[in-house]
């Protein structure tokens, strides 16, 4: 059977996870702050905010989170799909794939918002186009670093990272031994928010776009050199 997916000691993937986190927070600032408060990698908040529009909260629309959740799922969907077809090739190329992919995507909802009016969210057919990419290519990394099985770091969820921070430390009588990531994790999220709220509020949507498509395909290309990228990228998930 295949080696599990799961980085050695040498393995610089921990910190490409944690760099990728940090374009959560250039793309959650993208999408909530223009897209309508919308997000593209945190269904939980999608679920929440269509639940607000269902009961008729003002500013809460409903279809903008059933766009983005059902294009989420089809990220997602794909996501399991080149897992399954890299499952006897190596973690590098499917990495590279996965990364291209979401690369892509982003760089097409840059063009997309060439001609979209952030302040007024117009037009209607751009905006959901912009939700769509943006929520494929959340989905698809989701379902990728899943199959990492990389704890603490899933890259754009941080309640379960900041549970095990406090939940496992000696104040609770834990050693958290993943401390460090954890925090990583944290700050790397945190600051991806920060650089991208300065940068939709100064230059719009497409250079943020840009720039994400761009580090995800870097940081992946740099990984991509590493001899431990050549490991066999694992069996299928059956959990």
């Amino acid at each position: 059977m295949a080696a599990s997916p799961v980085a050695g000691p040498e393995d610089p993937l921990p910190l490409v996870l944690i760099v990728l986190s940090a374009v959560t927070g250039l793309v959650d600032a993208v999408s909530v702050l223009g897209l309508g408060q919308v997000f593209v990698a945190n269904m939980t908040g999608n679920t929440v905010f269509l639940g607000f529009a269902v009961g008729g909260t003002p500013g809460f629309e409903v279809p903008r989170y059933v766009m983005a959740l059902l294009t989420f799922l089809v990220g997602a969907l794909a996501g399991g799909w080149i897992a399954n077809a890299f499952v006897h090739s190596t973690r590098r190329r499917w990495l590279l794939t996965v990364a291209a992919v979401e690369a892509i995507l982003f760089w097409a909802a840059a063009v997309v918002a060439l001609e979209y009016d952030v302040e007024n969210l117009s037009p209607a057919s751009r905006l959901f186009t912009l939700i769509g990419l943006s929520a494929l290519a959340m989905g698809l990394r989701n379902a990728t670093v899943r199959r990492l099985k990389m704890p603490d770091l899933t890259t754009t969820v941080l309640t379960l990272t900041l549970t095990g921070l406090a939940a496992d430390s000696s104040l609770s009588g834990g050693e958290n031994k993943n401390w460090r990531r954890r925090i990583a994790a944290v700050v790397a999220i945190f600051v991806g928010a920060v650089i991208g709220a300065v940068l939709v509020r100064t230059s719009g949507l497409v250079v943020p776009l840009v720039v994400t498509g761009a580090i995800v395909l870097i940081v992946t290309i740099a990984y991509a050199l590493h001899p431990a990228s050549g490991a066999t990228a694992g069996e299928p998930d059956g959990s």
